[in-house]
């Protein structure tokens, strides 16, 4: 769906095609005669960091907040993203985001806090063990995954700088770099891209600062050299490539929210009964999961919450899900 204003699109989920299969698919397609029903198909992976060739990042798993639903195929986590700063076609992020610096690299963290500090990313890394977990991973497309990340709460941050009694929110920005982020020329947001949590959702344990995923450091197309991991909300919540934190009193504006109030709220939680994009939310696409996955992916339903409701629910006891979306 296209925003004539704005100039951006969104694909329905029929459009979602993991990338591993469209070669198979595109010859099922011509045997069968229907080649001239125009299906899209992804381009062929360029620039993609192959599973092993990125510098290792050990961590424990931790079984308490993973789930043991089969993982997504390395190859479709890197090669199928949601990261405009390096274009809005999924495949662009991995044939552009290779002008990404990773290194230096500092995070800001300010506000309301009694230690403000500013981090290397070394130091980053040294904070607290490092984890892996097995999360859901939800996008308002239809379309899903699941990813090993490798991380730490984002709450052993925000200790370590002593949030105030003021801290309600926290907001996060990424890099601003119109030089090595072609999708920046693009005025489908206002740059740079800016997400925020209510404080309670930043120090529950589930909410990953993350700094790698399948054991290795983040590729730069999946939000090198850290990013948020929310699993109960939709992805776009994740922002990546993080160079600001800031604990705030006001409930901050949102990049998406700003651009399109009706569409994105500023909690953005799974729901399958809220369809705020015009189209359903009822049900989702695994990526890599089935034969020829995309177009012939079964459908399944979508969890309240990601299926995450057993820990976050109580997040929101009293709450109008469908108003507050």
């Amino acid at each position: 769906m296209r925003d004539r204003q704005r100039g951006f699109s969104h694909p329905i989920p029929s459009e979602i095609t993991p990338q591993e299969v469209w070669r198979e698919r595109r010859q099922l397609l011509k045997a069968a005669g229907l080649g001239a029903l125009g299906v899209a198909a992804p381009e062929a992976r360029a620039g993609v960091a192959r599973a092993g060739t990125l510098p290792a990042l050990p961590a424990s798993r931790n079984a308490a907040l993973s789930t043991t639903e089969p993982l997504t195929p390395y190859d479709d986590v890197v090669s199928y993203n949601n990261f405009y700063e390096f274009g809005t076609d999924k495949s662009d992020p991995a044939k552009n985001a290779g002008t990404l610096r990773t290194r230096p690299w500092t995070v800001v963290v300010e506000g309301e806090v009694h230690r403000p500090r500013t981090f290397d990313i070394d130091a980053l890394l040294r904070l607290a063990p490092m984890q892996e977990r097995v999360y859901r991973h939800r996008c308002v497309e239809g379309w899903s995954m699941v990813i090993p990340w490798v991380g730490y709460s984002l709450s052993s941050l925000l200790k370590a700088v002593e949030p105030t009694g003021n801290a309600k929110f926290v907001e996060y920005t990424t890099l601003l770099d119109p030089a090595r982020m072609p999708g920046q020329s693009d005025p489908v947001l206002q740059w740079p891209y800016h997400e925020g949590l209510r404080m309670d959702e930043a120090m529950h344990p589930l909410t990953l600062l993350a700094f790698g995923l399948y054991g290795e450091v983040l590729p730069n197309q999946d939000g090198a050299p850290l990013r948020m991991v929310i699993p109960w909300k939709y992805g776009f919540k994740g922002g990546k490539s993080i160079v600001r934190i800031r604990l705030v009193e006001r409930q901050p504006v949102t990049s998406w929210m700003q651009s399109v109030p009706s569409w994105y709220g500023f909690y953005s939680n799974v729901n399958p009964t809220v369809s705020p994009q015009n189209w359903s939310q009822a049900t989702e696409r695994r990526i890599g999961e089935g034969r020829f996955g995309g177009l012939f992916t079964p459908r399944r339903k979508t969890e309240l919450f990601n299926g995450y409701g057993a820990q976050v629910a109580e997040l929101y006891r009293g709450m109008d899900l469908r108003r507050e979306f």
